[in-house]
């Protein structure tokens, strides 16, 4: 469910509005499991969903909430994401054209970088666009702030927990990491440890999912928060990417 607020604008008539979800059950209450005494049953649903947007940012040093923040990120993604289509479509039905040209989104910190995804399996299994032609719409639409320099801060998860719950993501993910450490090792020849140090796979246990790393391959402009925190990425942290 969307929530408005218009954000009007100092001395103009210009007027944003700041759109936000929440989560809702499609049933509120279950009355056959009322009435077999299963009280707490009758209104999981509505429990299950509404976790979702009810309090950010849950404690993820169990895998409980590392599962329950990921279900959050994916959720307002994927909603922002349909949103935007279906305002797209409003004027260019089923052509994608325009996509990119008319609608930008940045990606604030790792949070959000499940949205890239989701617009690239929306675009080839909803959309039928070709691989190809999704990729193009996604590269041109996104862009990446980085917020911290500090490596241990870059968000990761673990390869079992998104395909467990994003299982189609993990495919797409797997594919784009595919083609482009085939395009690194044609850059750099022999170096495999370099090519193993930009993968979005990092390796070990458990093997998990650098969210930095898949937000800068898949943004056609990364930058941080000002000029300086920029310089400083290009010199530290994403480095080799620079």
């Amino acid at each position: 469910m969307a929530y408005d607020t218009p954000v009007p604008g100092f001395n103009t008539y210009n007027t944003n509005n700041l759109r936000l979800w929440r989560s809702r059950p499609r049933n509120n209450f279950d009355f056959s499991k009322f009435n077999t005494s299963d009280y707490h049953g009758a209104i999981s649903e509505r429990q299950n969903a509404e976790y979702i947007t009810s309090v950010l940012y849950p404690n993820d040093n169990t895998d409980a909430g590392k599962e329950l923040r990921l279900k959050q990120q994916y959720f307002f993604c994927s909603a922002s994401i349909y949103d935007i289509i279906r305002r797209y479509k409003k004027g260019h039905n089923d052509r994608f054209e325009q996509f990119a040209d008319l609608n930008k989104v940045q990606l604030n910190d790792t949070h959000p970088a499940i949205a890239t995804i989701e617009l690239l399996r929306i675009l080839i299994d909803e959309e039928m666009l070709t691989f190809e032609e999704a990729w193009n719409v996604v590269y041109n639409t996104f862009s990446y702030t980085n917020h911290t320099v500090l490596p241990e801060a870059l968000e990761k998860w673990s390869v079992d927990l998104i395909g467990t719950l994003l299982p189609r993501h993990l495919e797409l993910i797997y594919l784009i990491n595919h083609i482009y450490l085939t395009k690194l090792r044609q850059k750099y020849p022999g170096d495999g440890e370099k090519v193993s140090r930009m993968s979005l796979v990092e390796e070990g246990f458990p093997k998990k999912i650098r969210m930095a790393f898949l937000s800068i391959v898949c943004s056609h402009t990364v930058n941080g928060v000002a000029a300086l925190h920029s310089q400083l990425l290009r010199d530290t942290i994403f480095k080799e990417f620079d």
